[in-house]
């Protein structure tokens, strides 16, 4: 029987899916633009070109203690744009280093979106808002198709919304608790498993890898997860073709890997440490 959280995230993110991006200059077909990190030569109009950060990573978190969402579902990091060689640029643009992502969504009469972040994009330090300012600021700004230029009729700030409403598109269709749970990995407090396990679990849904990444003192404890896509298109609205990670590289270990029950006991401390990558 599915949890109330799980279709409470399966139902909002039905209507994510169907809510368009806002007025977007380019009618960027589909496959007029080559798959981004699958360029030949390189492609001047990176408003329906993802360059550089041409592989765009849906990442997750599992925070267990302090907890964060739901016991039984992984909640969101972000959505980054790697290179296509695995490094990334950082803090694209100073002058939209926003520090009002709540007052943005609202402004867009976007509760729909704050309604679903307030229960799946969660600071375990008990800060919701300066998460989703980094968020954006980090790697929104970096997203070549969200820059400001790329829109009609540009109405400040609404880049900002479409990287939340993609971000949370992307995520609504991820569910890593069921991919996990379906191939008998679950919470536990004494079972451990094996990376290549985890692995084999996260493909069966999107037939190319994720990466895998684990916290603790001796980096066992799975903690978070990378899923890749190549975009022909913009961000925005573009066609999100899964793909392999850029690097094979994990913290994870071959074997001994825990993965813990949320400690729903625990309360997140406001101003805490923040899993900011």
């Amino acid at each position: 029987m599915p949890s109330y959280t799980s279709f409470l995230s399966s139902a909002i993110g039905a209507f994510l899916l169907s809510s368009p991006a806002l007025a977007f200059s380019e009618q960027c077909s589909t496959f007029e633009y080559p798959l981004s990190c699958h360029n030949k030569s390189a492609v001047a109009n990176t408003c329906c070109f993802n360059y550089p950060g041409g592989n765009l990573l849906q990442t997750q978190f599992w925070d267990t203690d302090p907890a964060t969402g739901p016991a039984d579902h992984w909640t969101v990091h972000g959505l980054w744009p790697d290179e296509c060689n695995g490094s990334y640029q950082q803090y694209c643009d100073e002058t939209r280093q926003y520090k009002n992502i709540t007052q943005i969504l609202e402004h867009f009469n976007r509760y729909d979106l704050l309604d679903y972040m307030s229960v799946y994009w969660k600071d375990d330090g008990g800060n919701d808002e300066s998460f989703w300012e980094h968020e954006w600021g980090k790697h929104g700004t970096c997203i070549s198709t969200f820059d400001t230029s790329c829109y009609t009729d540009y109405v400040p700030t609404q880049e900002v919304v479409d990287f939340f409403q993609k971000t949370l598109q992307l995520f609504s269709a991820l569910d890593t608790y069921t991919f996990l749970n379906d191939a008998g990995i679950v919470p536990s407090t004494t079972k451990t498993y094996t990376y290549a396990e985890i692995r084999k679990a996260l493909v069966q849904d999107r037939h190319v890898n994720a990466t895998i990444e684990c916290t603790g003192a001796n980096s066992t404890e799975l903690d978070e997860v990378y899923y890749y896509y190549n975009v022909y298109g913009s961000a925005q609205d573009g066609t999100y073709i899964p793909a392999q990670p850029d690097t094979n590289s994990s913290s994870c270990p071959m074997t001994g890997i825990q993965y813990l029950p949320k400690n729903l006991t625990s309360t997140p401390v406001q101003n805490g440490t923040y899993k900011f990558i």
